[in-house]
């Protein structure tokens, strides 16, 4: 017989092999994934693990409320729904899966680059209007450009690898993970050696307190040439108004957003929401709604990297 190893909280969408695994090591799994963070504090009260997305954040308020907690499991990179720092003192062992979803997310940043310098969307919607424009559709390749990545942790590196077919140059800062950049990506020694650079500019960073507004009105000013923006980290990471405003003058030639400063769009402040829908409205603007590393494949490598990290160290 198992030993009993406590309650786990489910509170986002895993793959079984999670939960299956779990179950086999002797946790009690309990089901949750469409919690409220009031009702977190009922259901983590005698809990000793919990996995989270982004609907429960772990602050200390709720750390405080589980007094049987020894690990916490985050479905994704994003670290920033739980307060690390403080788990890690109360003797908490906090987990992230980036390796993951990093595959989808490099996936999804290539086709929303490629989907928006071919128009791609742009002209679907133009035929599905009764449209059949040619001229006026004529795309740009990505042979010869050059893309600047801006950190080179799972995703950057996840990019880097699918853009490597495409005889493009590619240039990385990374000022926590110099390390890590493999000798074919031009290793950028400041963010001034990849802004003199970069035709196309992609943000691979986690959301902490020098990343927010990483991406405002200084740092398009500081661009060399006019360029494309992605973003498939974090909303905050990128000033909307800035991006805006950036689109208009046509210093910034195109943007490919998976996430936004404010999400969902029923949380979104008005001002926010009247930019999103100007820019949504733009032939060189594509957003999607936070699903860059939401895929079947990665729903399962995350679940079973999570549970591999788990059982390691209990």
């Amino acid at each position: 017989m198992k030993n009993n190893q406590g309650k786990v909280l489910i509170a986002a969408p895993v793959h079984t092999v999670l939960t299956d695994g779990l179950t086999a090591k002797g946790y009690e799994c309990i089901h949750h994934e469409k919690i409220t963070q009031a009702a977190g504090y009922e259901l983590i009260k005698d809990c000793t693990g919990v996995i989270t997305s982004t609907r429960l954040q772990l602050d200390k308020d709720l750390i405080d409320a589980a007094p049987c907690l020894r690990w916490i499991g985050r479905m994704g990179s994003g670290m920033e729904v739980i307060d690390v720092p403080y788990a890690t003192r109360k003797g908490i062992r906090c987990y992230g899966s980036p390796e993951g979803n990093c595959n989808a997310v490099g996936e999804h940043a290539l086709g929303m680059l490629l989907a928006l310098i071919r128009r791609i969307a742009w002209s679907l919607d133009e035929v599905k209007n009764g449209l059949w424009l040619r001229e006026e559709n004529r795309g740009t390749e990505l042979e010869g450009k050059t893309i600047g990545i801006i950190g080179f942790g799972y995703t950057g590196a996840s990019f880097a690898k699918k853009l490597r077919g495409f005889d493009v140059k590619i240039v990385a800062y990374d000022k926590y993970c110099e390390d890590s950049i493999p000798p074919d990506v031009v290793k950028c020694t400041s963010l001034a050696e990849l802004m003199e650079r970069a035709d196309v500019v992609s943000f691979h960073v986690p959301l902490q307190g020098d990343t927010v507004h990483y991406f405002n009105e200084s740092f398009i000013e500081q661009m060399a040439k006019p360029f494309i923006l992605i973003n498939t980290s974090r909303g905050p990471v990128v000033n909307t108004v800035a991006l805006y405003n950036g689109l208009v003058s046509g210093k910034i030639t195109g943007a490919c957003l998976d996430v936004i400063e404010e999400e969902p769009l029923a949380a979104m402040s008005p001002g926010i929401r009247n930019l999103l829908d100007k820019m949504v409205a733009m032939p060189n603007v594509i957003v999607t709604p936070h699903i860059a590393g939401y895929t079947f494949e990665a729903l399962y490598k995350m679940s079973r990297t999570l549970l591999n990290k788990i059982t390691l160290d209990s």
